[in-house]
């Protein structure tokens, strides 16, 4: 019995020394050396509890469709041109890509061609006129699903890149219902840059100028056909005056930012300037060498968010696969640039549908809120189990006081985030291992009133209370399980708190309670036990 008595201590004291530890951090961080803040993490507060951003994001995903036919369209032409097809114009029309051919034998190449090159793509014929065969092209259901879904999951995982670049400890990021993504950052100190750099689709695209079209003209909406109006912004540093400059480019994109391998910023040693620097994969170099070939002499459009950032002319072939953004840009705003071209492009543009900001004095005011109800719950809990239990209720307390301490230490070690929910699983928690408790003391009191001794109606207390405490919580365990794992938010917080307290109070009922008991009634040879 000593020798038991002895290892259940010794596994007490592991388990108190490691919850200390682990929340140390929490209470008293910058006191402690560096290699302990680098062992342990302070105890991660919810964007309800220390104020942050709240975004609901809609992603357009339809938009991503109409690149991917965009991309494709393109494709077929430069298909077309190495295989030898004569053709007469390849173009997008809705949501189909249109084809114009001089004759059936050709029109049949094509369809060869590209149910070769293409899944998903399904042909028909848009009809004859004028010695031209037309033939148009479209995703199937299944594919333009597919194309959809891919750019939902795209922009959640471009995203959270962002955030994880930004620096937001312990975000929240989740996909909803309708193409909807659901962002919180807690602690978030610039709420402003957050929106700017999240909101922005930085959606970059490379499009080629149409140098002969007037762009006086477009501007009035005489546009010639398969053109788009976009506008060349500058900003005078000096002044800070913004200057629109309209240009006139190919509606059809050229290459887009998909295909980025890198993105980083440099400084102009001329002008003294940011630029970004970009790197394309090898699929995008290929890509950028074909177009520059193509184009030497024409000026192509960098495009970031349908704005024109610069227009350089193509004075040769570039085949290293490397470009430059320039502008009239600030360190920060090129940094942020660079960071959303690095973490990725988006596939479609996102709206922001939800915008809220939670102040941390809100912040402030819950966890005061939250501790007092914790506390007051913990005092009136305590004076109740002692004024019933007498001694046995000063036990309960020792093992409720236990049990707080360790769950808080597993919400450090296991980097779970507190939320104002999660306190409200705290309460709830302490709760239930008092019932625990209460459990125990009114089996052993059943067993001392008819005549048994101190140990053993000790040890049949134990024995009887055990499989109603383990079917109570293993019961409230799994419905904890189930809203961690379906739930959202809130939901979330509280279903982590009740997870960890259920292991707790498990912990503390059966096994710290039992210890207590037994090393007194072994030290002091107990014969009568005051419960």
């Amino acid at each position: 019995m000593a020798n038991t008595i002895k290892l259940r201590a010794a596994t007490l004291l592991l388990c108190l020394v490691l919850a200390i530890a682990a929340l140390a951090p929490t209470i008293a961080r910058d006191s402690l050396p560096e290699w302990w803040r680098g062992m342990f993490d302070p105890i991660h507060l919810g964007l309800d509890l220390q104020g942050g951003m709240h975004l609901v994001l809609g992603v357009e995903a339809e938009k991503a469709v109409e690149t991917r036919l965009d991309m494709i369209a393109d494709q077929v032409e430069t298909l077309l041109r190495e295989k030898d097809v004569v053709y007469k114009r390849v173009s997008r029309q809705g949501d189909l890509v249109a084809v114009t051919l001089y004759d059936e034998a050709a029109a049949k190449q094509v369809d060869d061609l590209l149910a070769e090159q293409f899944r998903g793509l399904e042909g028909s014929s848009l009809g004859a006129d004028s010695g031209f065969v037309a033939k148009g092209y479209r995703l199937s259901a299944a594919e333009a699903d597919n194309v959809r879904e891919y750019a939902v999951r795209q922009a959640l995982e471009t995203m959270r890149n962002r955030v994880d670049q930004f620096g937001v400890s312990e975000p929240i990021l989740q996909r909803q219902a309708d193409n909807r993504i659901l962002i919180q950052l807690p602690g978030v100190k610039d709420p402003q840059r957050a929106l700017d750099l999240l909101g922005k689709t930085a959606r970059l695209e490379f499009k080629m100028v149409v140098d002969n079209a007037n762009p006086q003209d477009a501007v009035k909406g005489i546009l010639p056909p398969g053109t788009q109006l976009l506008y060349e912004k500058r900003v005078d540093k000096q002044t800070g005056t913004v200057t629109e400059t309209p240009m006139v480019v190919e509606s059809k994109t050229s290459l887009t930012g998909d295909l980025l391998a890198d993105a980083q910023v440099r400084i102009d040693n001329r002008f003294n300037e940011p630029y970004v620097a970009i790197e394309f994969n090898p699929v995008g170099a290929k890509r950028f060498d074909q177009i520059t070939a193509a184009g030497v002499g024409r000026r192509m459009a960098i495009v970031l968010d349908d704005t024109i950032y610069s227009a350089p002319v193509i004075r040769e072939r570039i085949s290293g696969g490397s470009a430059q953004i320039s502008g009239s840009f600030t360190e920060q705003a090129a940094t942020d640039l660079a960071i959303v071209l690095r973490a990725g492009s988006l596939p479609a543009p996102v709206k922001i549908l939800e915008n809220r900001t939670v102040g941390p004095s809100l912040g402030r005011d819950s966890i005061n809120q939250g501790m007092l109800s914790v506390a007051l719950a913990v005092v009136l809990v305590v004076v109740a189990m002692i004024i019933y239990y007498r001694l046995a209720g000063v036990v309960a307390t020792v093992a409720l006081g236990l049990n707080l301490l360790f769950m808080l230490g597993c919400l450090s070690l296991f980097k779970a985030t507190l939320t104002l929910p999660g306190i409200a699983g705290i309460a709830l928690t302490l709760g239930m291992a008092i019932d625990a408790n209460v459990l125990i003391n009114e089996r052993i009191r059943e067993e001392l009133r008819i005549g048994k001794s101190a140990r053993a109606a000790l040890d049949a207390g134990y024995e009887k209370a055990f499989w109603s405490i383990m079917d109570a919580n293993l019961t409230t365990l799994m419905a904890g399980l189930i809203l961690f794992q379906f739930g959202t938010g809130p939901i979330k917080g509280f279903a982590v708190t009740l997870s960890v307290g259920i292991a707790t109070t498990l912990f503390t009922a059966l096994f710290v309670t039992r210890l207590i008991y037994d090393f007194f009634m072994q030290r002091r040879h107990v014969e009568r036990l005051s419960v």
